[in-house]
């Protein structure tokens, strides 16, 4: 008798749940009601193991680009036991999510287990920060590059305040970052803000926040983000240049060689797009930043094509290259066949 009835209640189960499967495929809401919880995580608790790797969209846009897409994916899979978090302007608590049908990308992105996607609030973000005080009196109407400096806040007081790893939306992550508190090197002497990482309450950060606001100057680019590390690292440390590889300490601060990120330097941002060049090695790389700013023609990543962009893609980001890369108007793709792998 109790056979028969736990096997009665076994189908029972199996057809309730198939029924769900169902439903839930058919409806619009496919996302927006399988995954709730990913969209009503406190950052505090999701990122207060100081582990989590951070994106930011200070745009309104809810549907990323494929680039911002690949940046995201490659790093829930270059780091799959830590929090990804993508913090979005666009987002906020009484927005219905979209379908998976009117947004790929967002839905992709939903599904990865390890991506949060959470709303950006910066007024509540810059509280208990000296960027509050500038937040709160600046209108942001009249400044130039406020998308640029908005982001830039951001990501100094996410990553003081919960430690971790930011990264830019057009860096592709290639292999884990063993550093914890670190810097990234553009060039000899110069630093990056679109990759960098620290443990939480770092003084290095809170110094930073600090000179953003007395140096504050929205009229020339870079000035709170590039331009900023440069100018604390300088205060911070007396760096010389880099000898061969090796990347540079100080206190317990780390400044990474350019090779870490910047195989390709902004002047040649185009080789990305060009068809790959094997020689180029990114055996020292943990990253690759991709210089998005700079790409003012609006290039594309074009399935078929063999550019490093193309490839880039297919190794670290399948899921977007499958999903949202398309071929040249009018060709029929084809697999790549061994040689071509």
């Amino acid at each position: 008798m109790l056979k028969e009835l736990q096997f009665s209640l076994s189908i029972t189960l199996l057809f309730a749940c198939g029924f769900l499967y169902q439903f839930l495929l058919r409806s619009s809401c496919f996302f927006s009601c399988l995954m709730p919880f990913k969209f009503q995580q406190d950052p505090e608790s999701l990122l207060s193991h100081g582990r989590g790797i951070v994106f930011v969209e200070t745009s309104e846009r809810l549907e990323p680009p494929p680039l911002v897409c690949c940046a995201v994916e490659s790093a829930a899979r270059v780091y799959p036991e830590q929090p990804v978090a993508f913090f979005m302007k666009g987002l906020n608590s009484s927005i219905q999510l979209p379908s998976n049908s009117s947004y790929p990308a967002f839905s992709l992105l939903s599904a990865l287990d390890n991506v949060f996607l959470l709303p950006l609030d910066m007024k509540k973000l810059l509280e208990d920060t000296p960027l509050y005080s500038w937040y709160t009196r600046i209108n942001a109407s009249t400044q130039a590059y406020w998308l640029h400096v908005s982001s830039d806040a951001s990501r100094l007081a996410i990553i003081w305040k919960y430690g971790g790893v930011y990264m830019d939306t057009d860096v592709i992550s290639i292999r884990p970052i063993p550093e914890e508190n670190f810097l990234a090197a553009q060039s000899s002497r110069y630093s990056s803000n679109g990759v960098f990482g620290f443990l939480p309450h770092h003084p290095f950060l809170w110094g930073c926040m600090e000179n953003f606001v007395e140096h504050y100057n929205s009229k020339i680019w870079g000035n709170q983000g590039p331009i900023l590390m440069t100018r604390m690292l300088r205060l911070w440390c007396k760096l010389g240049d880099f000898q061969g590889l090796s990347d540079l300490r100080c206190l317990n601060l780390s400044f990474l060689y350019p090779q870490r990120f910047y195989p390709i330097s902004y002047p040649q941002w185009r080789r990305y797009y060009e068809v790959w060049d094997r020689d180029l090695s990114f055996n020292d790389s943990y990253a690759l930043h991709l210089w998005n700013y700079m790409n003012k023609e609006g290039r594309t990543v074009v399935r078929g094509s063999n550019t490093l962009v193309e490839n880039l893609f297919r190794e670290y980001c399948p899921r977007t290259y499958r999903d949202l890369i398309q071929g040249p108007k009018g060709l029929v793709t084809r697999k790549l066949g061994p040689g071509n792998k």
